[in-house]
């Protein structure tokens, strides 16, 4: 094959136009995954807030029952102390007072285990009520994954 001197690095068959275009549309098509991927970001941001909001406003609703649950619990035992106390100035013999004293021991024990069950189911339920948001956005994250 033979070349002409003025064709030799192939100028005349350039099209600037052709160029151009390829320029464009890998510009068009880079700006549109940018768009894409700056949507994909804006909505995993707003899930993430979303949960995280879900999250503090469980946290804060747990932590309100507990707090009810133990106020509970303490006025539980200060009334059984008082009416152990009301119950101990009556006494006229040393044989009533063990008697006393026993009985208080027992109730004493029982409502402490009564409010340990308590407790320990209300934190059971507060526990999953705070983790839930967490759990489903890592859920749907995973299927998201999946589904790519």
């Amino acid at each position: 094959m033979a070349y002409k001197a003025d064709d030799f690095f192939g100028f005349s068959t350039f099209d600037p136009s052709r160029m151009a275009q390829g320029f464009r549309e890998a510009a068009e098509k880079g700006a549109e995954q940018s768009r894409e991927a700056y949507s994909r970001m804006r909505e995993v941001t707003t899930d993430a807030t979303k949960t995280v909001e879900d999250t503090f406003q469980s946290a804060q609703s747990g932590s309100f029952e507990l707090g009810m649950k133990v106020a509970d619990t303490m006025r539980s035992s200060a009334d059984l102390s008082i009416a152990h106390m009301e119950a101990m100035m009556g006494v006229r013999s040393v044989s009533e007072l063990f008697e006393l004293q026993s009985s208080f021991m027992r109730k004493q024990a029982e409502l402490t285990a009564q409010h340990m069950r308590g407790m320990q189911e209300t934190t059971r339920k507060v526990a999953e009520q705070v983790t839930k948001p967490g759990r489903a956005a890592a859920e749907r994250a995973m299927a998201g994954f999946k589904a790519a």
